[in-house]
Parts: structure tokens; sequence; C-alpha cells
């Protein structure tokens, strides 16, 4: 209750009859006359009435205290067995205990990784200053964590918390426990196809004294065993592998399991590194000078990543006359050099319009062929002369060409057309000009007839002969384009057409680069989702079945988004190396980033919450009492600032905050009351002057 004044008058109007008034009063007192006392009390009764005196009462409710209760419910506390059991039951009895207490509101905070979270982390400081985002500081009693004590967003400051009041921890899991992961301590992000990279690995016990005894480490590349290697637990051990292929490459290590370890989740860890060609050395043989010769040169010339040799036969050895050979070229073709000593350093060897004249010798053909069947690629831009006595064909080389001449040349203007095949092969499909018929591009006025071919025609020529085989021979690929027209694309005639793509996918199909695979499934990850693509010139592949970190397996289908393509795409709910699966094609993929800190630490400790605790006079307790059953501490509600750990009780600061809910007045001279006193004033008054 409070006294207040609220004036009738304004405040100098009342000044100047107060003055007025003691002015009065001072002469009558001077002068003794009677009364003067008495005249006095009158006005001041009268002035104070005219002030409004009165008393407000107001009425307010006591505000509840607020106590955020943080579950902590990521993916270390649902993969240990046990630990979803106890924050449940934890759960349940800290609502109970608060629920005795009708001043006391709890609010519960699930702390859950976010489903699109690229790094699986516990982060419940962040969801903690979420939920109490709406309280004044001042209404926080008190903040219960139910967790493992594996939280990755400590912070280094408890004023930055928001409020002053004690943090508790319910540790969740047993005393003791152990655990072994495995870590990648340094590794390269690139490296350099064929040639030899290194990984530094470490093997970590958590919860056991350091051993000497070493730990077997499983390795796999891209899905594939490459041997075991032994580590102490807490030193370095290196691993040196091969880049084994251009693009994205896995790396796999998984230790043995320590005995008594309570989860195995973390004795795996994953090592991406992407494999980098160097320049791809080129072999390119020009039998004699032609329209076309250039188009071929000019392209591989252009390409940063190729090394290019080519040699332009001008002289064939029948054509005697008697000119010494060092003042017909600037150099000998070093044919032993090529095709015997070094044909291996080539990925990729070219015959333009070659044909055979004794430039190279008969056996020579037959080290081509072996080159090829060994893992090589092999590629024949045909012309008249193939169809000739002089063919290449008629040679060693025969054994791996994919289709024979049949010594005639197929003339007149024809425009070069997509096959079936070819419209799904990734070396023809989408070609520019393909989709329209007549193809929007130049025609061409020749090509080599050929037998029925091996491997896929994907261009026909016309009346539906093969333009464009493409064909495996064992461990290598050979091409053969039957027509020597390809300039006429690239000098523009007719429009011209896309001799630069369909070139350079012929190379590059050839040296095995994955993207134009025919039959290939790849996977990537983009975020949280999961985009697979099968690649077939065959018919529907069917499902992809998904392999999840957990063992889930899941079949998706894949639906086709262009011809010979099919594709589909999953938003996943867990992080970690997926398998992808479809007939006899399976890839690997890594969801989220590698090695994320949600599963470096799984052991149940206090170590990270404990500076937290110990700031703000909290109390750190394991719920399990080592017999199976739960412990679970009282709830002690104190008045004032908490300055001591209680470490029996989790310790509640009680809030003094209220809500206003209205305000009472009574004035003093209000009423029958009021009216009384001034009528006694003045009578009074009054009363002594007239005596």
């Amino acid at each position: 209750m409070t006294l207040s004044l609220s004036p009738f008058l304004p405040w100098w109007a009342l000044a100047i009859l107060a003055v007025l008034a003691l002015a009065i009063a001072f002469i009558g007192l001077s002068r003794g006359v009677r009364g003067a006392a008495i005249r006095l009390a009158a006005f001041a009764t009268l002035i104070a009435a005219l002030a409004n005196p009165q008393f407000q009462m107001e009425d307010r409710d006591a505000l509840s205290t607020i106590v955020p209760v943080v579950v902590d419910r990521s993916q270390s506390q649902q993969d240990v067995a046990g630990r979803t059991a106890t924050t449940d039951a934890a759960l349940a009895g800290i609502r109970d205990r608060l629920s005795r207490f009708p001043g006391i509101e709890p609010r519960i905070v699930e702390a859950k990784t976010p489903e699109d979270s690229d790094t699986p982390s516990t982060r419940l400081f962040e969801a903690l200053s979420s939920a109490i985002s709406d309280v004044p500081p001042a209404r926080i009693g008190g903040a219960i964590f139910i967790t493992d004590g594996q939280v990755h967003d400590v912070p280094g400051n408890v004023n930055t918390l928001g409020f002053n009041a004690p943090v508790h921890t319910l540790l969740t899991g047993k005393a003791g426990e152990v655990d072994r992961r495995i870590e990648v301590v340094r590794g390269p992000r690139f490296g350099i196809v064929g040639q030899d990279q290194q990984v530094t690995l470490r093997v970590i016990d958590e919860g056991v004294a350091t051993s000497t005894q070493p730990a077997t480490i499983q390795v796999r590349i891209n899905g594939e065993d490459d041997g075991t290697i032994q580590a102490v637990p807490g030193r370095d051990v290196a691993y040196s592998f091969t880049v084994p292929r251009g693009g994205n490459n896995i790396l796999e290590f998984a230790v043995s399991a320590l005995p008594g370890e309570i989860t195995a989740i973390n004795n795996e860890a994953i090592h991406q590194i992407d494999g980098i060609r160097q320049n791809l050395r080129v072999l390119l043989v020009s039998g004699e000078p032609h329209a076309g010769e250039r188009a071929w040169r000019n392209l591989l010339k252009s390409d940063a990543s190729v090394d290019l040799v080519h040699f332009t036969i001008l002289r064939p050895p029948e054509k005697q006359d008697g000119t010494p050979i060092n003042e017909l070229s600037l150099i000998a073709f070093p044919t032993r050099e090529l095709f015997v000593e070094k044909i291996n350093d080539f990925d990729l060897i070219i015959f333009d319009r070659y044909q055979h004249r004794g430039v190279l010798p008969i056996l020579y053909y037959d080290y081509i062929s072996e080159y090829v069947k060994n893992g090589g690629a092999l590629l024949i831009a045909a012309g008249p002369e193939h169809a000739g006595e002089d063919s290449i064909a008629l040679t060693p080389l025969e054994q791996v060409l994919p289709a024979a001449p049949t010594g005639n040349m197929l003339e007149g203007a024809f425009y070069p057309r997509l096959s079936e095949i070819g419209k799904k092969h990734p070396v023809t499909r989408d070609l520019d000009g393909s989709g329209s018929e007549p193809p929007h591009w130049g025609r061409w006025f020749r090509s080599v007839d050929v037998e029925q071919p091996q491997g896929e025609t994907v261009m026909n020529a016309a009346d539906g002969h093969p333009l464009l085989i493409l064909n495996r021979v064992e461990k290598g690929r050979v091409a053969m384009l039957l027509s020597d027209q390809g300039w006429l694309w690239a000098r523009g005639f007719e429009g011209g057409g896309p001799h630069v793509a369909l070139y350079r996918r012929i190379a590059h199909w050839l040296m095995k680069e994955p993207e134009l695979e025919e039959e290939a499934l790849t996977a990537r990850a983009s975020g949280r989702n999961l985009i697979i693509t099968r690649q077939t010139i065959g018919d529907n592949p069917g499902p992809a079945t998904v392999t999840s970190p957990s063992g889930k397996r899941e079949e998706i289908a894949l639906t086709q988004s262009a011809p010979g393509r099919f594709t589909a795409e999953r938003q996943m709910s867990e992080t970690g190396l997926f398998t992808i699966a479809n007939g006899e094609f399976s890839t690997l993929v890594h969801i989220g980033t590698i090695n994320a800190p949600e599963f470096k630490g799984m052991i149940s400790t206090a170590d990270r919450m404990k500076p937290v605790a110990d700031a703000t006079h909290g109390m750190i307790a394991r719920l399990d009492n080592g017999s199976g059953s739960l412990r679970l501490p009282d709830i002690l509600p104190v008045r004032g600032e908490v300055r001591s750990t209680d470490n029996e009780r989790l310790t509640i600061r009680l809030t003094n905050e209220s809500v206003l809910k209205g305000i009472e007045t009574l004035p003093l001279f209000a009423g029958f009351g009021g009216l009384a006193i001034l009528l006694f004033a003045v009578s009074a008054m009054w009363w002594r002057e007239g005596r």
C-alpha cells in the first residue's frame, strides 16, 4: 500500500493558497487573535483536501519459475544400448518431481540433430537458448540437462547463457565405459591417378589404459578390399596407397573391436580423395595428307589434358626417287621406339587414313593388338584405303577390329544418324542437332562398307550401314569411324556439325572416362539429398537398393530422365557411408561431413559439462547407480541467489517476479468522512472565534 496525491487544482494554485493561509495565520498569531491556531489547522485541512491524498493498493499474482529440461536425443544417445530408456525414465522422474512444486514450471526441450545438417553434432545449448528466448532471465530458476555428456556447443563463458541460475547435468550411460574409435589425422584431398599417396590414421581407446597391443585395421578402396595394417592405439600410423581412378575415391578404414566397448559405430573412418589424371598421351599417325587430317590434330592439340605425338607418312617406301631420307624429313619415323619400347606409355593410338605399306613391320601390328588386349585404346579413322588391298584390316590387327571391310565404298550424300543404341550411348546422346529428322547438320558423301560388326554401332551412314562402331576387346577398347568426311562439319559445310563434341567423346570413351561409360551406376550427395544416376543402353534397370550406415536397406525406384539415363533423388535421414546397388553394379557415396563430431566421442563423460556446472553451482549426477536401477536426485527450491553447490539435490532458484493485475485507490477526503473532517475544522474555527 502506498500514499499518493492527485490534486484537484494545479500545484501552483495550491501553493498560493498555502502562502495566503500561512500569512493570515502569522498575522493572527503575532497579534494574539483568538482562534488563530484553529484557523491555521482549518486552512491546512482544506488545502490537504484539495491535494486529494489517497491510498493505492496493487493486486499482483506471483509468476512461476521456469526450469528448462534439455533432453539429448542425438545419435550418440540412440546408438548406444540402454541410453534411450534411461533418458525416458529420467525425464518422467524429473517431470514428477517438478510437478510437486506449484511455483515451478518445467519446459521440456527435445534436442535432436537437424535432418538437413551435414555435420551431425550434439548442440544442446543452442536448443536451450532457443527454448528460453521468450523468458525474462529473472524467471529462470535453473536448467537440467539429460545427456551422455558428449555436448559439442558448451559455452566458454557462462555469462553467455543469459541467466544466473544453476545448470545441472544428469548423465546417462554407465561409469567405466570403454570405446575404440579410429580417426583420419591427415590425408590429401587430391592425388594423381596411378601415383602413391599417404593417409595418417590414429586408433584411440577411451576409458581404458593405453595399450601397446596393436589393433588391426581393414582397408577398403572404392568398396574393394585392400589388405590390413597394424596400429598401436594412441600412435599415428601411415597407410600408403595408389590412387586407383579419376574422380571421387572413397577409402574405408575399419578397426577391430575393443572387448566390451559400448558401440562399433565409430570403429570406421572415411576419407575421400579426388583422382586427377596426368596429361593423357596420344599417338596420332596420319597415313597421308588429306583434307581432314588436321581435324584430329587441332582437336587434340586444343585439349590441355592431352600430350600429342603426331606423325604423318609423307613418303611411303614404294616411292623411291633417289632423294636421301635426311632431305625428306626432319626426323625419321621411330617405329621401334613408339610401337615396341614405349607403346604402353600411350593412352590412345589413332590411325587416321593409315594403310599398310611397309612403314610398320607386320610384327608391330601384333604388338598393337596385344597393347589393346592389355587395356590400351585404338581408334581407326578410315577412308578409301581401308577398303583397299593395303588395308590394316588385313594385318594381325584384324583380331581386335570390330568389323572387317567388304572392299566396297558407299558413295553418295547422306546424313549421319544416331542408331537406337546411339540415342542412349553417352558418346553420341544429345549431340547438337540429332533431335530432328533429318539431323540438323551437314551431309557426308562416302563411307567404308563393312561386314556385320561386333560391339555397338552408335551412328549409321546411308541405308543404315555402320558409321561409328565402339567395342571392347578384353581389357582394351576400339573405335572405328568408317568415313573421312568429318572435316566437312569442321569447315561448316551445310551448317557444319558437332565434330568437336563427337571426336572428343570418342577419344575420352576410349580412354575410359567414367562419365562416358554406357553401363554405369553413380551416386552423389547434395546436402542431405542422395542423387542416383544409372546409365544403360538397355531397358529399364529396375530399382536401386540403398544400404544406409545403420544397415537399413531400402529400394528406390529409378525414373527415366533421358534416353539411357535413369535417376532418383531422396533426402536421407542418416549421415555416413551409403552403398547403392543395381544389378551387378554398386557404388558408394558419403552423405554429411566425413568423420562428424557426433561419432567421435561415444562414452558417457562429465568432462565437457563440468566447467559450466562449477561456474553456476550446478551438480552432475550419474543416473545409473551401478545396479541397473535409476538414481534420480531430489529438487531443492531456494530463495535468492544460489551461492554454493549441493551435491545431493538439484537446486532451483525461485523467482520473485510477479504480474500486476490491477490497482485499487482510497481517497482520504472522499465521501462523508472527508466532508465531516472539513466541517469539523470550520466549525471549530467559528466556535473559537465566537467566544
